[in-house]
């Protein structure tokens, strides 16, 4: 079993994504980088949206898993790798059109990371969570919801560092 792994991978994720929306300023922040691009707040916000009930998922109601409970993980890594591959968002978790508080973003990702952990350290991760079921995917166990919370997050992250590649001074 890699749950050690995965919640070490989720930890270091996160902690770069906070890193990284650090890195702008609040003008680069809530700057679009393109038509039907998101800034760097959105994809913050977004984030919000779609990571603030992982710890609830993780501590809800659960069954046994009648597969290996990683049996996902790969597919899910190899889904949100693919930078080829455009993904729309479902509504629920698209972020609005606004300016976005840097600090505020950073402590909603903060406390999100600390209730993902604090859930990883009492949940049983083997088991099935029946809370909610993820399109595309389904139930997932607890392993694989953290490995989507990680893919998720990386896939983000690449993007937050083309975004912030736009500011950067073209060199010569």
């Amino acid at each position: 079993m890699q749950t050690k792994k995965i919640q070490t991978e989720f930890d270091v994720t996160f902690t770069e994504l906070l890193k990284l929306l650090s890195s702008f300023d609040r003008e680069q922040f809530n700057t679009k980088p393109g038509e039907e691009k998101w800034s760097a707040g959105q994809v913050a916000g977004h984030l919000i949206k779609a990571t603030s009930g992982f710890s609830r998922l993780l501590n809800g109601k659960t069954a046994e898993t009648e597969r290996p409970p990683d049996e996902m993980v790969e597919k899910i890594r190899a889904d949100f790798s693919n930078f080829e591959r455009k993904m729309t968002a479902p509504d629920f978790i698209v972020p609005e059109d606004k300016i976005y508080e840097l600090e505020d973003l950073l402590i909603s990702l903060n406390k999100i990371k600390s209730k993902i952990n604090e859930a990883v350290q009492t949940a049983d991760l083997t088991k099935t969570c029946l809370a909610f079921e993820l399109p595309v995917y389904g139930f997932l166990t607890g392993l694989e919801l953290l490995s989507f919370v990680t893919a998720h997050t990386k896939r983000h992250n690449f993007q937050l560092k083309r975004i912030y590649e736009k500011f950067l001074p073209e060199s010569t």
